[in-house]
């Protein structure tokens, strides 16, 4: 009954379902999946960590966004290889916890970083001659503090909303945890209409903050870049605010699916954990490989260190 609280430590999954004989190469394909994650976005740290060119306020920024996609590809990736080679439908209630936690300071991060990439890149293109006045290192590293303790606040909120309530149920309705699927254990006639009115305020806040900065520092930058003379500085930065944009639009549609396929009540249970997993397993694959294949200091750089360090002639 729902009015006795359930107080087990251990949760249910929603598992994938797998048949014996796909067990194997759904393993492969996690594994292989998650080392590419950790392979292309390590390249990209290193990169900008051992390159002292790259040392410039764009890569600083650019930096996080590595460091986020390997927090969310982790907190995905390792339960779900776990669950696969374990065969096991069970998890523990601090995991999930744990795992909803950075799944979710994934996707805040996320929406942050790339603000900020696009005040970095206003700057850049709208006031080239204040720049280095403006981009200093003590200001960078305001803007990179800002970022995550926005991240971290909010995000840390919304589970003290969540965890104050009871819970009855002990079935997860999803193939990994996030702040829906626990809400959704949480004992019927229980008012949890302050934890939907903050899920709502962040969803909205965020997207406001996101697409608002995004929308005016790009408009500017298209002005900017059709009212300058010198075609070689139009086209740099065109290509530059075309990658971000990518790697922005890319996350945005996918989270935009992954909201809605809550929503929808009667859509597949498959065709859901397939939407859900989405937008934790394409960004942090293709954004290293987006930056590093349209920057082209980036792609130099990486170029370098693979001839140079790892096969020299």
């Amino acid at each position: 009954m729902d009015h006795l609280y359930n107080t087990s430590s251990l949760l249910v999954l929603n598992r994938f379902n797998l048949p014996p004989e796909t067990v194997f190469p759904a393993f492969l394909f996690a594994t292989l999946s998650y080392m590419i994650i950790l392979f292309c976005n390590s390249i990209l740290i290193l990169t900008i960590v051992l390159n002292k060119s790259l040392h410039q306020p764009m890569y600083l920024i650019l930096l996080n966004l590595p460091i986020n996609d390997l927090i969310g590809g982790s907190a995905l990736f390792l339960q779900v290889i776990h669950e696969i080679l374990t065969n096991s439908r069970t998890i523990q209630h601090s995991a999930c916890v744990t795992q909803a936690f950075f799944i979710h300071i994934y996707a805040a991060g996320s929406v942050f970083i790339l603000t900020a990439m696009a005040y970095d890149r206003y700057i850049a293109i709208c006031c080239p001659l204040k720049y280095n006045t403006i981009m200093t290192n003590a200001h960078i590293m305001k803007i990179i503090t800002v970022v995550w303790m926005s991240s971290f606040v909010i995000i840390a909120v919304l589970f003290v909303l969540l965890l104050r309530l009871p819970r009855c149920r002990s079935e997860l309705t999803h193939p990994y945890c996030d702040n829906p699927t626990l809400l959704s254990l949480v004992c019927a006639g229980v008012d949890t209409s302050i934890n939907n009115i903050y899920g709502l305020f962040l969803v909205a806040l965020t997207q406001v903050i996101a697409n608002g900065t995004i929308l005016y520092t790009y408009l500017q930058i298209l002005v900017t870049c059709f009212s300058s003379k010198r075609s070689d500085t139009k086209a740099k930065a065109l290509q530059t605010c075309a990658t971000h944009l990518i790697v922005f639009l890319l996350l945005e549609c996918l989270g935009l699916f992954t909201i809605i396929s809550y929503r929808i009540k009667n859509l597949s249970p498959n065709l859901r954990k397939f939407i859900g997993m989405t937008t934790l397993v394409f960004p942090p694959t293709l954004n290293p490989i987006i930056y590093g294949l349209k920057t082209k200091e980036i792609r130099e750089k990486v170029v370098y260190f693979f001839k140079n360090k790892i096969f020299p002639s």
